[in-house]
């Protein structure tokens, strides 16, 4: 819905610290996030996200405060990294999260669920299909209802990326972020595929993926 073009009138985004605050610096570099369009939220704003957002433009739409965003990658990396691989259920219903959950899992080992989550997957062991998560990870908590739903169900830990319009009942990790674009998905799961595995160990504190952000972009 928003690409990272959209970036006009966006104003100062907070990066630079208030008198008092700790100087930390951003997993990307401040450009690498607006130019992805990490923070472009929408023209409506549930009151689950009003602590997210930074800002409202004069067209009424709503921007997402970037180092609210950053923050919540690294709370998500080293929670994620708790768990065991192939206990991770990572969900997209959505066209545009398809490639960057299935690099992701690549990488970390976890469970892909793309495409059209088929009812009772979380919840009935009868089916050839059941697959029982200890975490689940959505990309958008609207179009990932059904995921959602069976995961509250079960009772299992619920991470979930959620934009200005998204509702965040049952969600326990919140990581606000542009989660319709196609730049944007692909920069926030390139993040934190690099934040787990670096949680984990895998990677050095500062170590790099081999791959940039755009190889986890879905084809246009």
């Amino acid at each position: 819905m928003f690409e990272s073009e959209d970036i006009s009138g966006l104003g100062e985004q907070p990066v630079t610290p208030r008198p008092g605050e700790k100087v930390i610096e951003l997993l990307v570099p401040v450009d690498k996030y607006l130019s992805a369009g990490v923070h472009i939220g929408t023209h409506i704003c549930t009151k689950f996200m009003e602590p997210f957002v930074y800002r409202v433009r004069s067209d009424g739409l709503y921007i997402l405060d970037v180092r609210k965003i950053d923050d919540r990658l690294r709370i998500a990396g080293k929670f994620l990294a708790r768990y065991e691989p192939a206990k991770i259920a990572v969900v997209s219903v959505r066209q545009y999260g398809k490639k960057p959950v299935n690099k992701m899992c690549q990488y970390i080992g976890c469970k892909t669920f793309t495409g059209r989550f088929l009812p009772g997957t979380f919840t009935n062991p009868s089916l050839k299909w059941y697959y029982e998560p200890d975490i689940v990870l959505l990309t958008d908590p609207r179009a990932d209802a059904q995921a959602l739903k069976e995961a509250a169900e079960i009772g299992i830990p619920i991470v979930s990326f959620a934009d200005t319009d998204n509702k965040t009942d049952f969600i326990d990790l919140i990581i606000p972020g542009n989660n319709k674009g196609r730049k944007s998905l692909a920069l926030l799961y390139w993040i934190l595929t690099r934040q787990v595995l670096r949680e984990r160990g895998a990677l050095p504190p500062n170590g790099e993926l081999p791959e940039q952000p755009t190889e986890f972009e879905a084809e246009v």
